[in-house]
């Protein structure tokens, strides 16, 4: 305690900062869990993201997006692990409970070569990856804080549910299967990290103390950079159709629009705040209104939880309230 941060000299922290914490502390445990998966198979491991020892077939399939993807799978692996820690650590020195979900380490891995075979938090083998966002950042008209809904930009992976990882070596054999299981890991990358930066964004606004505000305006940025590099390699997969299931990846830029062009992964300008304002380059969306509750909804459907208990629905659900009740000041 006495090496806590001036919050605590202050007064500590209020119980609303605290509850933001702690549920960003659970979506960080939650996105360390998720992306150590993929670091096992297709990441490099090391003594900084230790586990697993790869699948060197998977591995190639993901590098299709581009040569880098087992740095930047392990670099956002090792990321997501300090950010978990560091809240952790933060709440701890406040004094305040901290968030520990090992109890839910119950789901199954992957039983390809390579994964290591513990418990798990995340379900990356039945996945609905919601591809909006594709379509969200390249519109200058649609902005889902007036309610807009964008089109998907691969409806198929919002269909059904998907692998994203080699549910076992039989995934491994068939090439077009394998190639549909890397180009859904890589759209997922994108959705996971599009969310995080939107949720730091829009709990930044409920927070009260300036020390905490630091916190998650230097946290949530480098959601951003994840964010958009790994948009930046989604528009690299390749258009296929899985002969496994029929999930259709199409090619992105035979429409010829802007809407689903690949190259176009900066944030194009939008309408902000009031539609009577001109567009302005954004992340979306920033608003605040059940903002934690929209988090875990998202996190749902995407079928991360799924195999998960009762239980953990209810705590995720509780720290998510608990969050999106606090109010600045």
């Amino acid at each position: 305690m006495a090496d806590a941060s001036p919050a605590l000299a202050a007064g500590g922290l209020s119980k609303g900062d605290a509850a933001i914490l702690r549920f960003l502390a659970a979506a960080e445990l939650i996105e360390t869990d998720l992306w150590q998966q993929y670091n096992e198979l297709a990441g490099i491991q090391d003594d900084e993201v230790p586990g697993g020892s790869g699948s060197a077939a998977y591995a190639e399939a993901v590098a299709v997006l581009d040569g880098d993807m087992d740095q930047y799978i392990h670099d956002n692996t090792d990321d997501e692990i300090s950010h978990a820690a560091f809240i952790d650590a933060y709440l701890k020195a406040h004094g305040e409970p901290t968030v520990n979900l090992d109890r839910f380490r119950t789901l199954p891995s992957s039983k390809a070569t390579g994964a290591q075979q513990i418990g798990r938090l995340t379900n990356l083998m039945q996945l609905t990856v919601d591809t909006s966002f594709w379509t969200r950042y390249r519109s200058d008209s649609q902005n889902p804080d007036f309610g807009d809904a964008p089109v998907q930009a691969v409806p198929g992976l919002a269909a059904g549910q998907f692998p994203a990882i080699p549910r076992s070596d039989d995934d491994l054999a068939q090439p077009d299967h394998l190639q549909a299981i890397a180009n859904t890991a890589g759209f997922h990358f994108v959705f996971i990290e599009q969310g995080g930066t939107s949720l730091y964004a829009q709990l930044a606004q409920r927070v009260t103390h300036p020390e905490v505000l630091r916190i998650l305006l230097s946290i949530g940025p480098t959601e951003a950079m994840h964010f958009q590099t790994w948009h930046d390699k989604a528009g690299n997969a390749p258009p296929l159709t899985d002969p496994t299931n029929g999930l259709v990846f199409p090619d992105l830029n035979a429409a010829g629009g802007e809407l689903t062009q690949t190259n176009l992964i900066m944030p194009e300008p939008t309408k902000f705040l009031n539609r009577k304002f001109p567009i302005v380059s954004i992340i979306r969306p920033t608003q605040t209104k059940d903002a934690a509750m929209a988090a875990v909804k998202a996190l749902t459907a995407d079928g991360l939880f799924i195999g998960q208990s009762q239980e953990f629905a209810t705590v995720i659900t509780q720290l998510a309230k608990a969050a999106d009740a606090a109010r600045h000041g």
